[in-house]
């Protein structure tokens, strides 16, 4: 498992996910917002859309505050007007890492994005300084406990996986993005729930970093996350699994 998706992994068993739910379901609503917005609100036609309900339906979000994001998309209830944006830049140890963002005011967001890395031993760098590192793939976590190996790679390559990586209690599916709601068709309709299921974007290297390079590369993506115009950060790290289990306790 890549260290930023294991990472997440551990939070969320941990409890840290929960805790965090009002601020997950405000960056879902965006998500959803803007998904209308730019493809319209049927979900049959707009993947992008059908994405970002599947990740509210995972989070529990109640169907009314999804109606009401998809409405503000499409401009039948008056909503904030949002734009996407993208930041990169280098955090301690040389770790590269994309911030993606949902505003409705760049400048500010870009200072404040900015000042973020200034603090924690990071800087911001030019527009695809790091974005060659990264492949956009669709990723799936599953336990292993629910199919077998075997089953498992017959059932996610027939639908449009292209790899699955087998770890000590996971199975981790990857998939190139257009294929993701495919391959998740297949797996509920067998019966199989994950833990874990988005687009993401999958470092093509990783470096390695401990002590504390990792504790503040860790506490620099807490705070990224937390902010409420970040939707997702990615980082190309390698941390050892006992420091991230260390850092876990102490959320």
């Amino acid at each position: 498992m890549s260290g930023h998706s294991k990472w997440a992994s551990i939070k969320h068993k941990k409890g840290a996910a929960d805790a965090k739910r009002g601020r997950l379901f405000t960056k879902l609503i965006r998500e959803i917002t803007v998904a209308a917005k730019d493809g319209g609100g049927n979900s049959d036609t707009n993947p992008s859309l059908r994405t970002a309900i599947s990740r509210a339906n995972d989070a529990n979000m109640p169907k009314d505050n999804i109606e009401k994001a998809i409405k503000k998309g499409t401009g039948e209830l008056p909503g904030v007007s949002y734009e996407s944006c993208i930041f990169e830049g280098y955090g301690p140890g040389g770790v590269a890492i994309i911030v993606e963002v949902l505003t409705d005011n760049k400048n500010r967001s870009s200072a404040e994005i900015r000042n973020i890395l200034s603090k924690r031993a990071a800087n911001m760098a030019g527009a695809g300084s790091v974005a060659w590192i990264f492949t956009s793939k669709g990723y799936i976590l599953i336990d292993k406990a629910q199919i077998s190996e075997d089953e498992l790679f017959a059932l996610a390559i027939d639908s449009g996986a292209e790899d699955i990586k087998v770890g000590d209690k996971n199975y981790e599916i990857f998939c190139e993005p257009k294929d993701f709601e495919s391959v998740k068709e297949a797996l509920t309709k067998k019966g199989i729930k994950w833990e874990e299921a988005e687009l993401t974007k999958i470092p093509n290297s990783t470096i390695k970093i401990a002590g504390n390079d990792a504790k503040q590369l860790l506490a620099l993506i807490e705070t990224l996350e937390d902010h409420d115009d970040v939707q997702k950060v990615y980082a190309n790290f390698d941390i050892p699994d006992e420091v991230l289990e260390e850092m876990a306790q102490e959320i």
